[in-house]
């Protein structure tokens, strides 16, 4: 009889279930392990394209630190787990390749229409992605947070600063107090200090993350803030600082990532909010009160 119990682990075969078993195990992994263990999330290309040695160098460790992790997931080497990035660049690509042989059919395809399907695919993968993989009970959450606080921080910087842009804009025609943090006279630091626990802050950013944005959310977080953040990992320094988190993976159309499911999440938490605070100091509403 075979008493090895590696033998009765169930080892993940496509990219969902490997990314949900690293994230139940990323609290009990070694240090090293969960970092290239969170570059593997945050980069899947690179693991897919790369080798052993470029890999343990874009993730600052060891090639062995690869191969360990690989084990400690129940592969039998590295070439077997990146086996299953290269499955899912594999399928990518072809629900990519028939998009495009589907419009090609249509007739009157060219090269700005081609680049027009593409970056329509990955906003429509991103959104589906995202209905699939956000809880409603997460939402929930987010929106008692901010609902009940005094004044909302908006925090984002780069890429994801058309996020809070918006808000911003939703924010203001909806009557919530609010504070962008994106002085154009370099004064972040010292708008975020006026925050107190009294207040909440949203919180946005994406590999490469913006040092600025990690270092304000996780001093609010010390203050006692709490933290909404919309960001793509479970491993993200955001999450770990965050009372609540999104995670919002973005599909990419060569090499250029959409916002399209956190600007979806951008726009609904706002009216989110000011419906339950409508709710909260008027209980009925005016038909209501007619009848």
């Amino acid at each position: 009889m075979d008493n090895d119990p590696k033998r009765f682990v169930r080892v993940p075969r496509d990219f969902e279930s490997l990314r949900s078993t690293i994230i139940e195990r990323k609290a009990s992994m070694p240090k090293r392990l969960a970092q290239v263990a969170a570059f593997a999330l945050s980069h899947p290309d690179e693991i897919a394209f790369g080798t052993t040695a470029s890999i343990a160098a874009a993730s600052d460790v060891q090639p062995s630190t690869l191969v360990r992790l690989a084990h400690h997931l129940g592969y039998e080497g590295f070439s077997d787990l990146q086996s299953i990035f290269r499955e899912r660049l594999r399928d990518r690509t072809l629900s990519y390749e028939e998009r495009l042989a589907t419009l090609e059919q249509s007739g009157g395809a060219d090269e700005d229409a081609n680049l027009l399907s593409g970056f329509i695919a990955a906003a429509t993968q991103s959104i589906n992605r995202m209905a699939a993989t956000v809880g409603t009970e997460t939402f929930t959450r987010a929106v008692d947070i901010l609902a009940a606080a005094d004044t909302i921080y908006l925090i984002a910087k780069r890429r994801s600063y058309p996020l809070t842009a918006h808000m911003t804009y939703a924010f203001s025609k909806l009557g919530i107090r609010h504070q962008i943090v994106a002085s154009p006279n370099g004064v972040d630091p010292e708008m975020v200090q006026f925050a107190t626990p009294k207040d909440a802050a949203i919180a946005a950013s994406f590999s490469p993350y913006a040092a600025d944005s990690l270092s304000q959310a996780e001093g609010l977080a010390d203050r006692g803030v709490p933290v909404v953040a919309i960001t793509d990992s479970a491993f993200s320094p955001l999450a770990a600082c965050a009372a609540c988190w999104f995670e919002v993976a973005e599909a990419d159309f060569a090499g250029f990532r959409s916002l399209s499911a956190s600007m979806a999440l951008a726009m609904a938490l706002p009216v989110a909010i000011a419906e339950r605070r409508r709710k909260f100091h008027h209980p009925k509403t005016a038909k209501e009160k007619m009848e």
